[in-house]
């Protein structure tokens, strides 16, 4: 009788743990169970997003900044690039904004035009995915916009997420 609970209770205990939810890092399930989410931008305009970011490396970064003039922040070069675009979406203003604009996904189904966005709980840092393991970004004061490797010796050691539009 003794068995029998300690083996009925050992099932219990395997479904219950079944059922628990996943310490893996947002958008990760996307990367193994699921295709990435669909999108309203296609993929042309997904490059072009793309090719835009790129024409805007060297713009001198500036906090609150949002045009080519004046300079741009993370979330300002965002904006700008995504306003121009064809797709003239006008995503949030701000990088805790852009943490929930989108769908989720993981770094396997990344394309151009996707957000890339770093921090823990509540980022704090965000570019545009460029394709070949590479984003655009305006990173920090007194530097310019310009074009970095996730796999960099910085950025890869920075929790890291993925949206897209």
């Amino acid at each position: 009788m003794l068995r029998r609970s300690f083996l009925t209770c050992s099932f219990a205990g395997l479904l219950a743990a079944c059922g628990a939810p996943s310490l893996a890092p947002p958008g990760a399930e996307w990367d193994t169970l699921s295709p990435p989410p669909p999108s309203r931008i296609t993929d042309e305009e997904a490059s072009d997003i793309a090719i835009h970011a790129l024409g805007l490396v060297g713009t001198p970064y500036r906090y609150g900044g949002n045009t080519p003039e004046g300079g741009f922040d993370c979330s300002g070069l965002i904006g700008y690039v995504y306003g121009k675009s064809a797709t003239g979406m006008r995503p949030p203003r701000t990088v805790a904004g852009l943490s929930g604009y989108g769908a989720p996904l993981g770094r396997a189904g990344l394309r151009s035009g996707d957000l890339v966005l770093f921090g823990g709980g509540r980022p704090t840092h965000a570019g545009i995915y460029v394709g070949q393991g590479r984003f655009v970004h305006a990173p920090s004061t007194g530097g310019t916009v310009r074009l970095d490797r996730l796999d960099g010796p910085y950025w890869s050691r920075q929790l890291t997420s993925y949206r897209r539009p």
